[in-house]
């Protein structure tokens, strides 16, 4: 006679409980940057909305980033830190290949014996891991998860390039998640298009730096495809997350898109008629783009400045290399 497998079955529904945020130590104006690629202040301002970016100092790396945002997300949580049994983390700042910063992130918190693990899905990486902790607690997988998105970016960045670094910042921003008798995180509608990988990508890859024939990689992207793609493409998966959530852009009390662009988030607030009553989460000005971290940073400080939105319905977006795209809408902590 064979044996039947238990399956484990988790919570009915999972919601976020807190965030936790850390920003590079250095504000970088747009005027430290224009010479090495013959530009301005004013041309930054009126393509990106940028006006300063965050960046961290030499010894800081992406670990340490990740583990003060996910250390003040655990504190306001009220979850004890050996309660929490799994760690994600979105980056592709790790700054080495193997052990992944989320096990460190783990010790660091004293989260003992969590699982943990990395994932790459670039600007999406936020996205992408609240929709694993919500199935992974749903599925019997995991209590409580700490997802966090972060990254170093100006370790990956080419002063001369014009094509995108002027764009990016340090950072990192987490999430706990947990259980909830109610729905507190909505479907994840997540995909990709590898068709357009050369649209972001690094100029070179490791071994070919490693044999003497490429310089350090570096970011790279081809500005007008990114646009053009974020959004028109990215509106359509956005409206799929409130059908899929079974809310309507009236119900949200905040939009939370990746800070990729003022220009794609203006645009994308635009052409999905968001009514004035909904808060638009706008970090980039003063953080810049942060990659993984761009959405969780945005939002904690949504909600530093409104208080009043918590509770609320909030649609998030994450979307670039890959290329790749998760959205989904969850109730603000």
């Amino acid at each position: 006679m064979t044996a039947t497998l238990r399956q484990p079955q988790g919570a009915a529904h999972t919601r976020i409980y807190a965030y936790g945020a850390a920003r590079g130590e250095r504000v970088v104006p747009n005027d430290d940057l224009v010479g090495p690629i013959d530009s301005s202040d004013e041309w930054i301002r009126q393509r990106t909305g940028i006006v300063t970016r965050v960046r961290a100092v030499e010894t800081t790396n992406a670990i340490d980033l990740a583990s003060d945002a996910a250390a003040e997300a655990v504190a306001k949580s009220g979850v004890s830190p050996e309660k929490i049994d799994a760690v994600i983390v979105a980056t592709i700042s790790n700054p080495r290949q193997t052990p992944s910063v989320s096990a460190i992130v783990a010790e660091r918190i004293g989260a003992k014996d969590a699982a943990a693990y990395d994932l790459n899905a670039a600007c999406a990486g936020f996205a992408y891991g609240v929709g694993q902790a919500d199935a992974l607690i749903r599925g019997g997988g995991a209590h409580y998860a700490v997802v966090v998105g972060a990254e170093k970016l100006s370790d990956i960045v080419d002063p001369t390039d014009r094509s995108i670094s002027f764009l990016l910042g340090d950072g990192a921003g987490a999430a706990v998640v947990g259980p909830s008798d109610t729905p507190g995180i909505g479907p994840t509608v997540w995909g990709s298009d590898g068709s357009k990988a050369d649209a972001v990508t690094m100029n070179h890859t490791l071994t070919e730096f490693r044999d003497g024939t490429a310089p350090w990689p570096t970011l790279r992207q081809e500005g007008p495809t990114v646009f053009r793609w974020a959004v028109w493409e990215m509106v359509k998966v956005a409206r799929e997350a409130l059908e899929a959530a079974g809310v309507q852009a009236s119900d949200l009390a905040a939009f939370v898109p990746h800070q990729a662009n003022m220009r794609i988030i203006d645009e994308f607030a635009k052409q999905l008629k968001l009514p004035e009553s909904v808060v638009i989460g706008r970090d980039i000005e003063t953080t810049g783009n942060t990659s993984a971290a761009s959405i969780p940073l945005a939002t904690h400080r949504l909600l530093t400045e409104h208080p009043e939105l918590s509770g609320g319905l909030a649609l998030q977006i994450g979307f670039g290399a890959g290329l790749v795209y998760g959205a989904q809408v969850v109730v603000l902590p």
